[in-house]
Formats: C-alpha cells, sequence, structure tokens
C-alpha cells in the first residue's frame, strides 16, 4: 500500500513484471524474488488488483517480444546477473568434498556471527575441501545447488529462515539450525514449560495472556515471583523485548507495550548476577564456554538504550575444564531436550545453584569471542559436523 500511494497508482488493476527474480520497481524486489521462487519462469506478468489488500489477479508467462526496448535490457542484465549465480566460477582443481551454504543477511544489526567470523568458515572449509559460500535470502533458488546448510542468520517462525531450515530438511540435507530447534528454541513460553516438565532448575515463571487484565497486577504477579520482576515477549532475542518491572505503573506501561506484539507474555523472577553463562553445545558436547557480563550500568547483557562500545557488558571465554561441572552438566541435560545441533544454553549461578535461563538455536560465534580459546578449531568442529552428517546420508543412499 505504501508503494501504490507513493508511486500514485490509481487504476483498479496495475502489472509488474518479473525478470529472473528481479523488477524495475524499486521497493518491489522482495514480492518478485518470493513469487519468482514459488513460480520459477524467467519472464513473468503478474496483475495486482488495487483493492486495499492488493490481492494478485493472476501471473502469467509472455514472450520477449512484447517488452520495450527498455525492458529487454533490463531483461538482458537479470539473465546475465542470473547465469552468474547459478554457473559459479570453476574451482580449484581438487574437487570440493562437499558444497555448504552459509546464510547470512549482510544488513543484519545483530547477527549471529561477524564478518570476520564468517571468513573464518570460509578459510577453514577450503582447507578442508569443503566449498562454503555465503549467499541471502535473495538466492533462495540456488538452495539444491548444496549439500548442506549453515543458517548464520538470527532465526525466528515466520521467516525466511525457518522456511530455508525446512526445505533442506525435507532435501535430507543436514542443516543448523534445523526447523524443530528453531520451533523449541525461539519460544520462551516453550522452553519455560519444557524446564519444568524435565525438572531443569530455571527461574519461577509465569504466564500473562492480554484478556486476563484482573490477574495481570503487579502485587499478584509479585507475590508468585518477587519484585522486581522481568516481562519476556515470547520470541525475543539479543535480549529485546524485555521489561524490568518494579511497580505498578511500570507494569501496565510496558504491558500497554508488549500485548500489541504478542497475546501471551513470560514474567519471570529477577535474577541479577555479574555475568551470565553461555554453554556452546554441538551434537550433545560442550563446545565452547563464555561469561558474558552486563552491560555498564544496566541489568541485561544489551542495553539498548545506548549506542557504542556501551551497548553490550564485556566477555570472557573460559577452556570447558575451567567451567563448573554444575554449569556443564545443566547445560548438556537442557541442550538434550532440544536435540543434537549447536546450541547455546544461557545460565545463571543463583545461591550456588545453576539455573537456566534460555537455550539459543543460533548461538553466537564471533571472531576473537567465542573462539577465543579454540581458535581456529571452533570453525573445524563446526564444519566437521557437517562432514560427519553428510557422510552418514550418503552411506544410507
Amino acid at each position: 500500500n505504501q508503494w501504490i500511494t507513493k508511486n500514485n497508482i490509481t487504476e483498479p488493476f496495475w502489472h509488474l513484471n518479473i525478470y529472473f527474480g528481479t523488477c524495475a520497481e524499486k521497493g518491489l524486489e522482495k514480492i518478485a524474488h518470493f513469487i519468482f521462487d514459488n513460480y520459477p519462469c524467467p519472464l513473468l506478468r503478474v496483475t495486482f488488483n488495487n483493492h486495499s489488500r492488493n490481492q494478485i489477479e493472476n501471473i502469467q508467462t509472455f514472450p520477449l517480444s512484447e517488452l520495450s526496448d527498455q525492458e529487454q535490457d533490463y531483461f538482458a542484465n537479470a539473465l546475465d546477473n542470473f547465469n552468474k549465480k547459478v554457473w559459479r566460477a570453476p574451482r580449484s582443481s581438487r574437487p570440493a568434498r562437499y558444497n555448504l551454504a552459509i546464510l547470512y543477511d549482510p544488513e543484519e544489526k545483530f547477527p549471529p556471527s561477524d564478518k570476520q567470523a564468517l571468513q573464518k568458515f570460509l578459510e577453514v572449509a577450503k582447507k578442508m575441501s569443503i566449498h562454503a559460500e555465503l549467499i541471502t535470502e535473495e538466492e533462495s533458488t540456488r538452495l539444491m545447488e548444496f549439500d548442506a546448510l549453515f543458517i548464520r542468520t538470527t532465526t525466528s517462525l515466520n521467516h525466511y529462515t525457518f522456511h530455508w531450515a525446512q526445505l533442506a530438511a525435507q532435501s535430507n540435507m543436514p542443516v543448523i539450525d534445523d526447523p524443530i530447534s528453531i520451533i523449541k528454541c525461539t519460544n520462551k513460553v516453550y522452553l519455560c514449560e519444557l524446564f519444568e516438565k524435565a525438572k531443569i532448575p530455571a527461574p519461577r515463571s509465569i504466564l500473562l495472556f492480554r484478556d486476563d487484565n484482573e490477574e495481570n497486577t503487579f502485587e499478584q504477579i509479585s507475590e508468585k515471583l518477587g519484585a522486581p520482576f522481568i516481562l519476556k515477549i515470547p520470541d525475543g532475542s539479543f535480549s529485546i523485548g524485555m521489561h524490568k518491572v518494579s511497580n505498578e505503573e511500570e507494569l501496565k506501561s510496558a504491558l500497554d507495550g508488549i500485548f500489541k506484539e504478542s497475546a501471551i507474555l513470560l514474567a519471570q523472577e529477577f535474577t541479577p548476577t555479574e555475568f551470565d553463562w553461555r554453554i556452546g553445545m554441538l551434537d550433545g558436547e560442550p563446545l565452547f564456554a563464555c561469561k558474558y557480563y552486563m552491560a555498564k550500568g544496566h541489568w541485561q547483557i544489551y542495553n539498548h538504550a545506548v549506542t557504542g562500545k556501551n551497548l553490550c557488558g564485556k566477555w570472557e571465554t573460559i577452556p570447558i575444564y575451567k567451567v563448573p561441572s554444575k554449569v556443564l552438566d545443566t547445560a548438556i541435560k537442557a541442550s538434550a531436550l532440544i536435540g543434537k545441533g549447536l546450541y547455546g544454553v544461557d545460565l545463571k549461578v543463583v545461591d550456588g545453584k545453576a539455573i537456566v535461563i534460555e537455550i539459543n538455536d543460533n548461538p553466537s560465534i564471533d571472531h576473537d569471542v567465542e573462539d577465543e580459546v579454540l581458535g581456529d578449531e571452533l570453525y573445524y568442529r563446526i564444519l566437521n559436523y557437517f562432514v560427519h552428517q553428510l557422510n552418514k546420508v550418503h552411506a544410507s543412499r
């Protein structure tokens, strides 16, 4: 609707030409990619009506002869770019054992891997005779060129990352993060109930529902959880969507905002600590261990109210053998509830007891942070996981 208004489209019907998943109209590129993914035809004409929801009236192919000279030039450029993607430049004379797609978003504000870590994955993969390549959302038609998929952009349901994970799993491709892990980990409400059922130590929590206004009072919640307490949206990440509540006024303000995004919230007891433990797990075994300290003057690791060096707290990477056994044991038990992929288990030690805050299906792997102890070995172990999974797939054929 914004694009229609901006471009003063007043006719009851309007057309969009799609050339190999691209279009000339700025602002409609994602729509063009989506339609091409579902109708992979070199040249498409899509007719939209101008109703409030802008329904697609029809999608049809048509001959090159109907294109204007300018449109033919655009088609030729689109064809050339598409060929460059499909027919990759020849690789080294030594053939790669496997081809690995690493999905990333170059525009993401808080990516799970920084540019240096992504480059490390590519470098180590090359030494392992794996052809690894960074690809983006716009290159979804290329997924089947690869043997495995490694998702290095923040995952969520109702998102292209989940769609890619599903496509990979349905094609019997090893994938991190697999769709089941995404479903389990991206919902904090589900994790809370999972920990309770499995008797995994975790902060006391209760669910709040948008329609239960009489139950959502500061007095009633603090009676169960103490004060202050934390409010979380079910699918938040990087400390986004979390609020510390100390009185009725703060509760009302937080609920008014959060209930616009979600009908269910998680209220959790506040467990302040100097740092959180993050235990990276891979294939059921500890991979790395970090202490993530709270942001300066703040109660979370990330303080989104500021920018620059104070946005997040300092960190410390610890050799696995130096991690307290109660932290490791709890992390191993918790991650086993999710699967055997790559996870980040977040824990706190409170009153001498390790408690699990959450499990991340898409843990951070940043250069000079999570890899500080293992170095290139960290990248090797993750890539070697894919090799083992692919060897199993090929052995079963």
